[in-house]
């Protein structure tokens, strides 16, 4: 199975601008885990995660006050349509991270997370297990 198969395409871009409370409730709202951070001024593509909210609030700063941008992890790791599910999750256990930006043609295409990949290795048709 590819990550095409799995990734979800309809995905929640932010800008750089909106604070983390905006970006939370959006995400709450969406009920997604991450969020795609397009900033032309930075070079393009990054991705904003819950991790990266839970980590500002922790630390005791504002979620109203606090940008984006600030926040936001511009070293992603890409992932192709075309990579095997495999693959993407021997990448997201070698980076420490739970997503994917899937690239296509250059262009943001999707994003995948572990769940997607557990979601198509385990269907829900199989019972679960007992105790």
């Amino acid at each position: 199975m590819l990550v095409r198969d799995a990734m979800s395409t309809v995905v929640l871009t932010v800008g750089p601008a909106h604070t983390l409370r905006q970006a939370a409730a959006l995400m709450s709202a969406r009920r997604v885990g991450a969020a795609i951070v397009h900033d032309p001024d930075a070079g393009g593509v990054g991705i904003l995660t819950e991790r990266d909210i839970l980590t500002s609030v922790g630390l005791g700063q504002d979620p109203d006050t606090e940008r984006i941008h600030a926040h936001t992890t511009g070293d992603v790791v890409f992932a192709a349509p075309t990579w095997s599910l495999q693959e993407a999750a021997r990448a997201m256990v070698h980076g420490g991270f739970r997503h994917l930006v899937v690239l296509d043609r250059g262009e943001p295409a999707g994003i995948v997370s572990v769940r997607d990949i557990i979601r198509c290795w385990v269907p829900d048709r199989e019972p679960a297990p007992v105790p």
